[in-house]
This record gives C-alpha cells, structure tokens and sequence, in this order.
C-alpha cells in the first residue's frame, strides 16, 4: 500500500440525499477495487459515512473539532469518526481556513492522530505574488499546523498542496506542471528541515481543477504522489477516468 498512489475524493456538501451518496458511491468502489497500483479514499458529508463505512475502501472525513469530551453542541469528535470505522480525515481545507487558524488546524491534527486517525493536512497559498511571498505562507501554515507532531507520527500524515487560485470552484484551472514540482521539493525542504534529512517523509497530495485531460502529466511532471480531487469526484465518468490513468503511470 505504501507505494501506491493516493487519490482522495472529496464530495463537500454533495450529493443532495443518501440515494444518490449509496449509488456515487457504488459506482467509484467498482473501479476503485479493481485497481493494483491505486488507493482510492472517499470522503462524503458526515451524515452519509455511517451508510457507506465499507471495509473493501477507504473512508475519510472532511472535517473533525479539536476535542474529543465536551459540551460543544454540533460537533463531531475524533473518537466518534474512528468508531464509525472511519480512516482518515481532512484537516484545514481552504474553505473551511476562512475562519480557522493554523492553530485550530494544530489542535484538530494532535486530536486526531491521538484517536488513531490518518490525517489528510490542506495547505496552499490564495494567490501568487511577484514578490514570491507565498512562499513563506506555506512554510507557516506546514510548520505552525505540525506543532507538536513527531518525526514517528508522520506516517499517518498527508500533506494535500491546493493553491486556492487555482480550485475549480473558484473558477481556477490547474497548476502548472513545472510550478508544482517546485512546489513539492519545496514542501519536501521545509519538512526536511523540521524533522531532519534522513527522515521518511509524508505523500504530497495536489489539489486544483484535478480532471481526466491534465492527470497524466500532473503526475509524471509535477512529481506528486496522489490527488485531491474535489468536483471530479461526484462525476464518475471523470474520476474513474482518473483513477485509471493514475493506475497505469
């Protein structure tokens, strides 16, 4: 499983009942488990994970509170996901750091991976300036979001890279190739330099106008280990296109 690409299907507030979740569902795990060199994780709205918890596929969440015990009406605890049978989990995607801190992200990742689960981080800049100051935001949204978090605990981290210019719900296409293989060796840099050289460091995941036309080269130049794909996973014909260009690199 280790060397295997990941993509990871992120639905957001879609589809619009538990029908329609059981059926997208259904249709991605037919393709998803015929794949030898693919892991497909799908991350649904919470109100649909207890229907499709299923042990031939991988489920994750899009999104966990900070505390595991406590009167905090509307929230959804770590231990409750990792009860439910549930992986992994999605932690400080961009729309949700509209209002959340690299310090609330912190605080989701250390009570996450306290209830045993694996930890999709977000990370990415909201626009590229000429001054190339995007860089520095990323290296304090990884270094101020992995507060805390061990050189041995890493394993259960992946870093998703989505610059925010460039998500399709923003009307963005994706980035360029030669862009994101910079991107990747510069995220490599920072944890390197964080957890030391030697260190086995997590997959680099990208996110951003992900689709069947720009897979195949996103991968084999952008030097990614796997995709996080947001509106082509509620189309199946897209994704499973995806899922099996992934395959065959």
């Amino acid at each position: 499983m280790k060397n295997k690409k990941i993509i990871i299907a992120n639905w957001k507030m879609n589809p619009n009942s538990l029908d329609k979740a059981k059926k997208l569902f259904s249709e991605t795990k037919k393709v998803a488990t015929k794949l030898k060199n693919t892991q497909t994780i799908i991350c649904p709205p919470y109100i649909y994970l207890g229907s499709l918890v299923d042990k031939n596929i991988s489920i994750g969440a899009q999104n966990t509170f900070s505390k595991n015990v406590g009167a905090y009406t509307g929230m959804i605890s770590p231990d409750m996901l990792e009860d439910l049978g549930v992986e992994y989990v999605i932690i400080g995607h961009s729309e949700r750091r509209l209002w959340e801190t690299n310090e609330i992200v912190n605080k989701k990742i250390i009570e996450a991976m306290r209830s045993g689960l694996k930890v999709i981080l977000c990370i990415g800049e909201k626009e590229r300036d000429k001054e190339a100051n995007y860089f520095h935001f990323l290296k304090e949204e990884i270094l101020e979001s992995l507060k805390g978090v061990s050189k041995n605990a890493l394993k259960n981290i992946y870093i998703a890279y989505e610059p925010i210019w460039a998500i399709s719900s923003n009307k963005g296409s994706a980035i360029d190739t030669g862009n994101l293989h910079e991107m990747v060796i510069f995220i490599k840099r920072v944890l390197s330099d964080k957890y030391g050289v030697n260190t086995k460091l997590p997959k680099i995941l990208y996110g951003g106008s992900v689709n069947p036309k720009n897979t195949q080269e996103l991968f084999t130049e952008g030097n990614t280990d796997g995709f996080l794909v947001g509106g082509a996973s509620l189309d199946i014909k897209k994704f499973g296109e995806i899922l099996k260009i992934a395959d065959e690199i």
